[in-house]
């Protein structure tokens, strides 16, 4: 018997990294798994490779090894019709949603006055707008079930201390914790709980990204706003961010609403 027995999960960016092992994580406990992920470039200022279908097709089997039953399609968290969709398939194929992980983002490098119009805007209409799309696709399947739900929004340390040399990320992730706790006010009535995870730097192919290093090489004195308490582990793995997932999304934490968990080796701190 798992926790999430007969529940069903909703996780965008799921190709790989913290969504593949949230939808791995979840399948063990029992829960069916709805997941997308765009499989493809999205800004060309990222500096990281981007997912693919392999990746996705890879968390695919990493969910049916542990037992567990997985849709898994293709969409662009930009793309309301496209969500909705994916949405209204799972629901018909797994009969409810109980969980919604908007995870889906990205991230890239440069000073504000330097960036792009195009770098600023893909990135937030990404991470803030894909995920206020990713919460308006699911939140109607919610609450047609009438059994409440969790909703947890993976924003980052940048949604509580913003950090220089990302400025649109900065702006996105302190716009998810706008997003989240408004949600959690409209949601309540419904026992429909929102609440926002905030990492700091995680091993996956953006939370190590090269473009951090370029730009901390050309302003080292950056640096300062980068520490961390727990120096031994300067980057999380993505089981100690599913960690809080399950948390948020299971019973022990059912008195939470609203909330902001930093999972960040202490770095909000310093």
């Amino acid at each position: 018997m798992g926790q999430f027995d007969d529940k069903v999960a909703f996780i965008t960016g799921a190709a790989r990294g913290q969504g593949r092992t949230h939808a791995v994580r979840l399948a063990r406990e029992g829960a069916a798994i709805i997941a997308v992920d765009i499989c493809g470039p999205v800004s060309e200022y990222n500096s990281y490779e981007p997912a693919t279908a392999d990746d996705l097709a890879e968390t695919v089997r990493l969910v049916e090894s542990q037992g567990g039953k997985i849709l898994a399609e293709q969409a662009d968290v930009r793309d309301s019709a496209q969500l909705k969709a994916v949405v209204d398939r799972g629901v018909e194929q797994f009969g409810r949603l109980d969980i919604v992980i908007a995870n889906a983002g990205i991230c890239n490098w440069n000073r504000f006055w330097e960036m792009p119009d195009e770098q600023w805007e893909t990135l937030i209409d990404v991470n803030l707008t894909g995920a206020w799309k990713t919460l308006k696709a699911a939140v109607p399947a919610l609450i047609e079930g009438g059994r409440g739900g969790s909703i947890i929004v993976i924003s980052s340390v940048a949604g509580i201390k913003p950090l220089p040399g990302q400025a649109n990320y900065a702006a996105s992730k302190f716009g998810l914790v706008g997003l989240t706790q408004t949600a959690a006010k409209e949601l309540g009535e419904y026992d429909i709980r929102v609440n926002s995870i905030h990492p700091y730097g995680v091993k996956t192919p953006m939370g190590t990204d090269p473009g951090s290093l370029v730009i901390l090489e050309k302003h080292p004195h950056y640096l300062s706003s980068f520490g961390t308490i727990l120096t031994e582990h300067p980057l999380a793995d993505t089981d100690d961010i599913t960690d809080a997932v399950l948390w948020l999304a299971g019973d022990g934490s059912r008195r939470v609403t609203g909330s902001q968990v930093a999972v960040d080796m202490g770095n909000t701190k310093v």
